[in-house]
């Protein structure tokens, strides 16, 4: 009874939830539990903010798979702000989701950065891999490998590519006009072929400057600055072998 007791008084000390997203850690010291260690994942300061302008720029459903336990996964879908949680789902688990959505007639990205997420990538549409931290697997696996982990790039990947598929519309349009209009000009004489060779020269100048217009795009990012490697300790050289001195032999 007094073991029993004991026992109900150690877990009354716990003064952590673990429905709450914490994860707890009992120490022991000579078969003897002594303490406890609360663990709890944080949050990315940026994370909710990424999310707020993807559904700002069309995203109709944003989803959390994670390994981690369903309390966890719930927690921290509610800090960023993300409407669906789903937690302890194996690799397999990860791919049978993005294949449900997709048969729903959705196009799915997926972002992930682990091994573990190498099968969803390759399963979605478009897969993301955040490339700083990122597996080699999970890099090979994705359409996108971000070389960094901020996750305000993937707002930025919306934004960059409706910008770019305007860009080739416009460049399109600029490239018939002055092609098909300069060579209409020139049959029907209105004027010379030289003039007609130009206006074909600046409708490509007119492409070129108008796609350089995309080199700007995320100038406001902080760019990505590698960690620098931390230099390997230097084995010392073994000491070079001193030859022996002769003996002289010395005469009596």
């Amino acid at each position: 009874m007094a073991a029993r007791q004991r026992k109900e008084d150690f877990a009354k000390s716990v003064d952590l939830n673990e429905t709450e997203g914490w994860s707890l850690i009992y120490v022991a010291r000579g078969g003897r539990c002594i303490g406890w260690v609360g663990l709890q994942d944080q949050t990315r300061a940026e994370a909710r903010e990424s999310l707020t302008e993807l559904k700002e720029s069309g995203v109709r459903r944003i989803a959390m798979i994670s390994g981690d336990r369903q309390p966890v996964a719930t927690r921290v879908a509610q800090e960023i702000g993300c409407e669906e949680a789903k937690g302890e789902c194996l690799p397999q688990n990860k791919v049978e989701f993005v294949r449900a959505v997709k048969s729903k007639g959705y196009k799915v990205a997926v972002i992930g950065d682990g091994v573990n997420d190498a099968p969803a990538l390759a399963a979605g549409d478009i897969g993301i891999a955040m490339g700083a931290a990122g597996s080699e697997v999970a890099i090979h696996s994705a359409t996108i490998a971000l070389m960094n982990n901020d996750l305000r790039r993937l707002p930025f990947l919306v934004k960059l590519s409706r910008s770019t598929r305007s860009v080739i519309n416009q460049n399109f349009l600029f490239g018939v006009f002055f092609i098909i209009g300069g060579m209409t000009l020139a049959a029907l004489g209105k004027v010379p072929p030289v003039l007609a060779a130009a206006m074909h020269t600046a409708g490509s100048l007119i492409v070129v400057f108008n796609s350089a217009r995309l080199v700007r795009k995320g100038e406001e990012l902080e760019h990505y600055h590698p960690e620098p490697t931390p230099a390997r300790p230097t084995r010392p050289a073994p000491p070079t072998p001193q030859p022996r001195a002769e003996l002289e032999p010395k005469v009596a």
